[in-house]
């Protein structure tokens, strides 16, 4: 992995992370050496997905320097506040067994939806927390997850450290145009979770756009949805179990859409929202102190 984006604090990190998460979480440190070996650097995670320990077995098992590594994970909506969040980031570096994470972040800007009336309060006062850990030397690094541009703001009204990263379900059919924009005039590298469509990948798969795309420039559907993100300035995590789709979701270097293909894809019609929405769904997952 020789491609990278620079964050606001002028650090580099790779074009393309590998996302852990998996619907059965499930033991899954094979396919994370794998992803290791194919050349992935940067591990996305979070206390909710409980691959935490996956992970740090896995990155101790493969003998690459710690500091050859981005490792990203997440404290979830029971974690928030600032002594919960203290408490969820010493589990998640003993879970990860390091002793500090690359980039740390709030999962998910509001604990019960639009019903929510102290999010600002909380997300204020669980942000200062982890700056607290920057100072600390625990976290490298601050970012956001779900956060869309009213959740953001106020972040960075109220922020001494700036967030680097916003993750956002973001591919083809879902490009969330606006929060995007808004990442960027900030500053902030708007980062892709399920950039292939998860739990809808027949949606996605089926669109005439993407097939057609797909046999125009040579290059799987899932190799589009990725080189499209890319060009947008997007940083995708996809995930994927098996060697063959972990090696192709990295070899989308050697060509690039037609600025008339990527603006086709911006405008197509919504398609694959996992019909996850930070301000009018409520989360019903809790955190697991004692995941595996």
């Amino acid at each position: 992995m020789d491609k990278y984006f620079t964050l606001n604090d002028g650090s580099k990190i790779p074009a393309i992370g590998y996302g852990t998460y998996n619907e059965e979480f499930k033991d899954n440190k094979s396919s994370i050496l794998t992803a290791i070996e194919c050349g992935y650097r940067f591990f996305d995670t979070a206390s909710l997905y409980e691959t935490e320990r996956s992970l740090g077995n896995a990155i101790k098992e493969s003998g690459i320097a710690r500091t050859d590594l981005i490792i990203e994970t997440k404290l979830w909506i029971d974690e928030m506040g600032a002594d919960n969040a203290k408490k969820a980031l010493e589990r998640s570096l003993n879970r990860l067994q390091t002793d500090y994470v690359d980039i740390y972040m709030i999962h998910w800007p509001r604990q019960t939806g639009a019903d929510d009336e102290r999010w600002k309060e909380l997300d204020t006062e669980t942000w200062k927390a982890m700056e607290e850990m920057v100072d600390q030397g625990r976290v490298r690094r601050l970012g956001l997850s779900n956060f869309l541009p009213h959740h953001l703001k106020n972040i960075l009204e109220t922020c001494r450290i700036k967030p680097v990263v916003d993750q956002l379900e973001l591919h083809p059919g879902y490009s969330q145009e606006a929060a995007v924009s808004y990442c960027k005039d900030n500053e902030v590298i708007p980062m892709a979770w399920s950039p292939l469509g998860r739990g809808r990948e027949n949606a996605t798969i089926g669109n005439s756009i993407l097939v057609r795309l797909s046999e125009k420039y040579g290059k799987s559907i899932q190799q589009i949805n990725l080189r499209f993100l890319l060009q947008k300035g997007i940083l995708p995590i996809p995930k994927a179990s098996s060697k063959e789709h972990i090696k192709a979701n990295l070899d989308v270097f050697d060509f690039e859409l037609s600025e008339d293909d990527v603006s086709m894809l911006s405008c197509m019609p919504q398609t694959a929202w996992l019909e996850e929405h930070p301000d009018f769904n409520i989360p019903a997952k809790k955190s697991n102190p004692d995941n595996i």
